[in-house]
């Protein structure tokens, strides 16, 4: 068993807020080999456990008073190829931009909408993330997870069985603390079906004089547009998106419009509308609005951002500001992206 545990473990490398905390017990599974003992072991037994990944999707508000368990399996390796269709596995601990930049590589196409976002492959489906136009759940073919109550014992969720909405999926529900993601499969191809009509995209490319983009060319303008918007988590902590876009009903959206017609606004599942969230947050003027070292990104009223020693009560407590002012003035709720602990 190449298992070793930490005890008083500094979280701090281990979440993009950069927030300090500590986790009474800390260890990485590195092996799956690794899994059934870990999970014989008292300190797993005892609990609490954290299972964590890039910790890109997470708001520590206190010190972890159980195990944290660091998933860091690696590898990608290609299943399938047939009629210019592919199939990937990517193993849960890999970087996901990394991932896509080597998928880029290879000429398997359909993930480049997805370049730089923060975070791990194994979060992709948890999270059912997603950006300019595509979500993870339009390319996922499978999801590798292993079952936490049979002793690690190997159980694959197909696409549909994952049970994807809109940030959503069962492992947010019915699999949480059940299923740990392993490996997720990819279904790629290596014949280019470019999105380019979501967001920037299309005037990105002009600008970089792009007539005829390729796949890298979509990945490149996303990371420019990412990046134009974005603070790096290295230089600035922070946790990308912190709220959903509400979706809302069609005729509160249209009252809405009716005062706001230039609210940003897309259809959603069911007849229903997903307005966005940076827009209801700067229009109440808390964009670049900061107490203390605690703050609201003042290029994406999305990003809550630690200026350097805010602590994650901080962040919290800005979160419900944000939260109560857009309620207060909108009627809209937001609901946050991250784990809060």
């Amino acid at each position: 068993m190449s298992l070793t545990f930490a005890a008083d473990q500094d979280l701090r490398p281990y979440n993009t807020f950069g927030l300090s905390a500590r986790a009474a017990h800390f260890c990485r599974l590195e092996d799956l080999s690794d899994l059934p003992a870990l999970l014989a072991h008292p300190l797993y037994r005892q609990g609490p456990v954290l299972w964590l990944g890039g910790g890109s999707n997470l708001l520590l508000t206190r010190d972890y008073p159980g195990l944290v368990i660091l998933v860091s399996l690696e590898g990608i390796r290609l299943l399938s190829e047939a009629g210019g269709d592919v199939i990937v596995e990517a193993a849960a601990g890999e970087n996901w931009h990394g991932f896509v930049q080597y998928a880029l590589s290879q000429g398997w196409c359909g993930l480049e909408n997805l370049s730089l976002i923060p975070g791990t492959v194994g979060a992709s489906p948890v999270q059912n993330i997603g950006a300019y136009g595509v979500e993870v759940k339009d390319r996922l073919h499978e999801v590798v997870c292993a079952d936490l109550s049979a002793g690690g014992a190997q159980t694959i969720l197909s696409n549909a069985d994952c049970r994807f909405g809109y940030r959503d999926s069962v492992f947010k529900h019915e699999a949480a603390g059940k299923l740990l993601v392993t490996a997720v499969r990819f279904r790629l191809s290596r014949q280019a079906q470019l999105r380019t009509g979501y967001g920037d995209i299309a005037r990105q490319l002009e600008t970089m004089g792009v007539a005829e983009p390729t796949p890298l060319d979509i990945a490149q303008a996303v990371i420019a547009i990412r990046q134009s918007k974005l603070p790096d988590p290295a230089v600035l902590g922070n946790a990308g998106s912190f709220f959903k876009n509400p979706v809302i009903s069609a005729d509160q959206a249209a009252a809405l419009l009716a005062r706001h017609p230039a609210l940003p606004h897309y259809p959603a599942a069911d007849g229903q509308v997903k307005l966005a969230a940076g827009w209801l947050i700067d229009q109440c003027g808390l964009k670049g609005y900061r107490d203390g070292d605690a703050g609201v990104h003042d290029k994406q009223a999305l990003v809550l951002v630690n200026h350097g020693q805010a602590s994650g009560e901080q962040l919290h407590a800005l979160s419900r500001k944000v939260r109560e002012t857009v309620a207060a003035r909108f009627g809209v709720e937001l609901e946050p992206e991250p784990l809060i602990l």
